[in-house]
């Protein structure tokens, strides 16, 4: 059988398949809105980059012993394109994959993944609890409290914006300006200044 170019359609419904978890699928949103902002702003394929996104994390709730490992079986058994499933196995290399992240859009997914969580917190503790009127400035000052959201792996997102080639802060802005678009799903709309400001 030939391999299919997944839809969205095609790449929620397998998300949800594998996935009931609130947190996961919203991260997984969280991560597909970030992946369409960074390829628009590239000219890149929006769509392709928002499969590889929403899909990332498929295994995480019922295999988390096998992560990324279980995803490449499953997407391999769906006929999913080769370069479709390392692109998404890619952001667990050097922790439970050997794909190291070489396309701009595998970099953009290693370098996210962990920021959309960092940012999402920051979020949550601000007075309006939004995304809407979030600077990366706000998020740097979390960043070097260790102690706030120390799941996130930050020494992930600096070698990821290191691939890349550009700095902490437009990393941050980017992430957040994708966030916001789907700031209400997310549940990062919160009661934000009737202006929002720029996210840098």
């Amino acid at each position: 059988m030939a391999d299919i170019t997944p839809t969205r359609e095609i790449a929620w419904q397998l998300l949800t398949r594998f996935n009931r978890s609130d947190s996961l699928l919203k991260h997984a949103l969280a991560v597909e809105a970030v992946m369409r902002y960074c390829a628009r702003k590239r000219g890149a394929d929006e769509d392709a980059w928002g499969v590889v996104g929403l899909v990332h994390d498929l295994d995480y709730e019922q295999f988390p012993d096998q992560h990324c490992r279980k995803t490449a079986e499953i997407l391999e058994a769906e006929h999913w394109p080769p370069a479709t499933i390392r692109a998404i196995v890619s952001h667990g290399w050097g922790i439970c994959s050997d794909a190291e992240p070489r396309s701009e859009m595998e970099r953009v997914l290693y370098a996210v993944d962990e920021l959309t969580g960092l940012v999402a917190a920051a979020a949550l503790v601000r007075p309006s609890r939004s995304v809407l009127d979030l600077t990366a400035q706000s998020v740097k000052k979390k960043w070097k409290d260790k102690r706030f959201a120390a799941g996130v792996d930050r020494a992930t997102i600096e070698r990821g914006a290191a691939m890349l080639g550009i700095d902490l802060t437009n990393l941050i802005t980017d992430t957040i300006m994708g966030m916001r678009e789907v700031a209400e799903t997310l549940g990062l709309k919160g009661q934000p200044a009737a202006n929002p400001q720029a996210a840098g």
